[in-house]
């Protein structure tokens, strides 16, 4: 990759952490997209921002091509092409945009995966109550099943995140945008009994900031609460696959299905566009016909 072209692509991820706060995961595939853009684009043009409409497109069939990108990966670097002209267009580097007439691959709407009530009540019961991290670990399911958080936002909670007095928890989501979502009565009563017998026997006499720690004093992985979950789901006899995010879609769900109120539901998953909650929707609707046709003499 030619160096304009590299210090291009700094330029533009240092002003998307800057302005958006955006993660180093999400700027890493943006990175990622464009580099490989960069490298196929190099023996054609001058440089990225030489770019045309039909080297775009010829690009695309690239990844079409031979080498069968999915749909939704496709339309991840349409999306990553698209921010990157927007903003050198908006700086004045390109006349035009080459993406302007770049049409995104349909996508497939699929609904998300999610648990039964009984099934979540499995699951909660499913830590051993008599260790340390067994409390710890109902903790963290008992607030991943009350708010919905994301993983990354459950495993990075800090101590002073939580009001027991208020019974919110303070949460830093996606582009440092910060929410409050309440906890409930269990998820609190959880979070007390894991501070008081469980938290200062992980610690063994060390300090940390971090809510929920492991037995060497630091905040627990995304990948190591994954993989105790994906144990207590087998333990809990639900054979389906189980994630973080699966639980996010239950505490989604379950408070649709009791009538909650869509816009309550986008304010507590930290979700910026209503279009994004709105699959849920569909889930909800399933789950009411399933019940119509188990229930109803006509059904």
């Amino acid at each position: 990759m030619r160096a304009d072209d590299r210090d291009q692509l700094d330029r533009f991820c240092d002003a998307l952490w800057l302005e958006d706060g955006l993660s180093p995961r999400t700027l890493a595939s943006y990175r990622a997209d464009l580099t490989q853009f960069a490298v196929w684009l190099a023996p054609r043009t001058d440089s990225l921002l030489s770019a045309g409409s039909a080297d775009i497109a010829a690009y695309l069939a690239h990844l079409f091509g031979p080498r069968g990108l999915k749909a939704r990966s496709a339309a991840r670097a349409v999306s990553s092409l698209r921010r990157f002209y927007g903003r050198l267009c908006r700086d004045g580097l390109c006349a035009t945009d080459p993406t302007a007439h770049t049409a995104s691959p349909k996508l497939p709407r699929s609904l998300p995966k999610s648990l039964t009530e009984a099934e979540v009540e499995s699951l909660l019961a499913a830590p051993d109550m008599n260790s340390a991290e067994g409390l710890r670990d109902r903790a963290m399911l008992e607030v991943l099943y009350a708010t919905g958080l994301r993983v990354s936002e459950l495993v990075n909670l800090p101590l002073a995140a939580v009001s027991m007095d208020m019974g919110v928890v303070r949460v830093l989501g996606k582009g440092a945008k910060e929410r409050l979502v309440p906890l409930g009565e269990a998820a609190l009563d959880w979070i007390s009994r894991y501070h008081r017998d469980a938290r200062p026997a992980l610690l063994d006499g060390r300090n940390s900031q971090a809510l929920f720690v492991t037995r060497l004093g630091a905040p627990m992985s995304r990948q190591f609460f994954w993989q105790r979950l994906k144990r207590y789901a087998l333990r809990a006899g639900i054979h389906s696959a189980v994630s973080p995010h699966v639980l996010r879609h239950a505490f989604a769900t379950h408070l649709l299905n009791h009538g909650a109120d869509l816009r309550v539901v986008q304010l507590l998953l930290g979700h910026a566009d209503i279009s994004t909650t709105q699959i849920y929707t569909h889930v909800a609707r399933e789950r009411l016909k399933q019940l119509h046709r188990q229930h109803h003499p006509r059904g």
